[in-house]
């Protein structure tokens, strides 16, 4: 059998197992430098990064040469013998015995010293091969892995919603719209939800898995215009099954981080203490014990008058949760909190009532901690014909293009729930990024499209 040309070489993350022997490495040179008679190459080809030690005496002269023209990002192939040294961040160095220059990279414009956010975001697509960037994507990859393993795992079958779809999920007013033809106006999809319940109605469990879209003009550091998002849908769970799914779902998640990725999650810096702390049972409380903690602890909200002022008020029962809210709630754990039961104003449609008190919803947050907010949005659905088609009408949704997911509770409906993790945020906690424009590869904002 003839061999694969991608088995004729081997990777950076594969030598500390491969001491003694030779090797082929292809990849980019991350830095280079010179001394005397020898000649060191830092390479990295995507797995990793590789010291490499060029001895005049070990190589042609026109190789030694050749190895003194490279600069940053130039692209070459390396032939060379695994050694092990102690002093090496990956244990192990390579001595060059022949390189193959592909091509050498000319004013290479992200250089080892400091650039601006504006600069970094402009070159992104280069961004990407810095050891920061570089680490985050690792840690994205295993997360969005982790996701499937878990529900593939446990019974659920992956089931794609549309992207196009002919009606809001969340709201209005965070719409992507666009025309369809000659059948109107379609909306970039905020969320697969809708979809997802009646793909559960026909498997039981199901996920969907992808890119979501929100035209909110937001620009912290915890959103994004697109984004993607995995959300289960459960037929027969109620609320406290959607919560325990939930808690099964983030340890899982963390804990397979910590197992695979500690070397990228050691680059960044992060504190691995705290991911270890995240397992169950977290900790859970009702909005309405939430409210009362917010104002025990003298947590105001500022709210804006008529003349354009602000005053600071106790955070009254009803109004929705911000980002201050979150972190001062979140101050007092060390690892995830469902926040359960909100008030049914601040809530979507779809969601179900508290039969044993009306004036909330059988909702559930969760919070992560530090400062990560909200990962998590969940709810036992409103399985009741009536009382759904009631509150499509008060938000003022087109009852036309609601009938399908009527159908859902004309035909056979059951109680049923799920929820919506963000990957984007989950990553950005998990690695510490600081800024969630850091977790998507080309990520998309209110300002920026480019590249």
């Amino acid at each position: 059998m003839v061999e694969s040309a991608y088995k004729s070489y081997h990777t950076i993350e594969q030598l500390p197992s491969l001491v003694g022997q030779t090797v082929k490495l292809r990849g980019w040179v991350y830095d280079t430098t010179g001394k005397g008679k020898l000649q060191f190459i830092k390479l990295r080809d995507g797995s990793g990064i590789v010291q490499c030690v060029m001895l005049k005496t070990a190589v042609a002269e026109e190789v030694f040469e050749a190895a003194k023209t490279l600069t940053q990002e130039s692209s070459l192939t390396i032939d060379g013998t695994v050694r092990a040294d102690d002093r090496a961040p990956s244990g192990v160095e390579v001595d060059v015995s022949n390189l193959q220059i592909h091509h050498i990279a000319k004013d290479y414009p992200i250089t080892p010293k400091e650039h601006g956010d504006a600069f970094l975001m402009e070159n992104r697509h280069l961004w990407l091969r810095s050891t920061r960037q570089h680490a985050i994507m690792r840690v994205r990859a295993t997360i969005v892995k982790a996701i499937r393993d878990f529900f593939d795992g446990n019974g659920f079958t992956l089931m794609d919603s549309p992207i196009l779809t002919p009606a809001a999920c969340e709201g209005t007013s965070t719409l992507f719209e666009t025309e369809y033809f000659d059948l109107g106006k379609a909306y970039l999809s905020q969320s697969g939800q809708l979809y997802g319940e009646a793909s559960a109605m026909a498997q039981g469990k199901i996920y969907t898995f992808g890119p979501t879209f929100r035209a909110e003009k937001s620009k912290t550091r915890r959103h994004l215009t697109e984004f993607w998002m995995v959300e289960p849908e459960m037929a027969f769970f109620e609320l406290a099954d959607d919560m325990d799914l939930a808690e099964d779902f983030v340890e899982y998640i963390v804990q397979t981080v910590l197992k695979h990725r500690m070397p990228e999650l050691t680059t960044l810096g992060r504190d691995i203490s705290k991911l270890e702390k995240v397992k169950r049972p977290f900790h859970r409380m009702s909005y309405t014990e939430a409210v009362e903690w917010l104002n025990k602890n003298n947590v105001k909200l500022n709210r804006k008058q008529a003349d354009g002022s602000e005053i600071q008020i106790d955070f009254p029962w009803g109004e929705d949760f911000g980002a201050p809210q979150e972190e001062a709630l979140m101050s007092q754990f060390e690892k995830p909190c469902i926040v359960h039961r909100y008030p049914t104003e601040v809530k979507a449609f779809y969601m179900k009532r508290d039969p044993e008190n009306p004036k909330v919803a059988l909702a559930m947050d969760m919070l992560a901690p530090e400062g990560a907010g909200e990962i998590i949005g969940g709810s036992q659905r409103e399985d009741d014909f009536e009382a759904l088609k009631e509150r499509i009408l008060a938000h003022d949704l087109p009852l036309e293009s609601f009938e399908w997911y009527l159908d859902l509770r004309r035909y056979g409906s059951v109680p049923h729930s799920g929820f919506g993790l963000g990957l984007e945020r989950t990553v950005k906690w998990i690695t510490g990024a600081e800024h969630i424009r850091e977790t998507n590869p080309y990520p998309r904002m209110i300002y920026r499209i480019q590249p």
